[in-house]
């Protein structure tokens, strides 16, 4: 891979990663409302799931499933809903006790199966397979260079947003402050719900087409 290349990679994985998104959105909840530990759990969740997601894109099931509309539609309206179902949870969290008993419980394996339903992620996981792995003689090589630059970037993202609700617990415990930035999360999860429908609406039929030629999906990982 030459220097250009890589530069260009380092370039898309911070735009993709550090965008404000449904992953960097609950980042922040959780550890505003639960702490940093108790969002390290999804924090990993998140670069682990798009790991998987992007080797399986590289083995050629992410264009099957950019291919096939009831595939398609089926992942985005599973995770449409999974998201507004965490939006509604995050906007009854009152205070902390409320939120550490009741909500804001997504587990490693929720954060992993997150990533999968995100229709983004799969076109930015198979736009970055066409561009920097795909037809390459030394495609496994590529592959293994592009997985772990990934991986940090992912982490990296959702834990600095994760520090940053962390930092804002103690302020947020007072008042009705913690209700009204729940809130406005939730409403962040369901602006981004309406976005990935409304883009799905708007696409082309040639979805593949536009992945593979570098259509970047804001915050895939992010």
């Amino acid at each position: 891979m030459t220097a250009a290349e890589f530069s260009a990679l380092l370039v898309l994985a911070t735009a993709s990663s550090f965008t404000p998104g449904p992953n960097t959105t609950l980042s922040t909840a959780i550890a505003a409302n639960r702490g940093l530990r108790g969002a390290m759990r999804f924090v990993c969740a998140v670069p682990t799931g798009w790991a998987g997601l992007f080797v399986l894109c590289a083995l050629g099931v992410g264009a099957l499933v950019m291919a096939v509309p009831v595939l398609r539609w089926g992942i985005l309206a599973v995770g449409v809903g999974y998201m507004l179902w965490l939006a509604w949870r995050l906007a009854g969290s009152r205070t902390l006790s409320q939120a550490d008993e009741r909500r804001l419980q997504v587990s490693f394996a929720e954060g992993v199966g997150l990533q999968f339903l995100n229709i983004k992620a799969w076109m930015l996981a198979l736009s970055i397979v066409a561009g920097w792995v795909a037809g390459r003689p030394d495609w496994v090589a590529r592959l293994l260079m592009v997985l772990p630059v990934m991986l940090f970037f992912g982490f990296a993202s959702n834990f600095t947003y994760a520090l940053i609700g962390s930092l804002l617990r103690g302020w947020l415990a007072q008042g009705q402050r913690l209700l009204w930035f729940n809130r406005v999360m939730a409403a962040a999860l369901v602006a981004t719900s309406a976005w990935m429908v409304w883009s799905a609406l708007a696409a082309p039929s040639n979805a593949p087409e536009n992945a593979a030629a570098g259509a970047r999906p804001i915050d895939a990982q992010g």
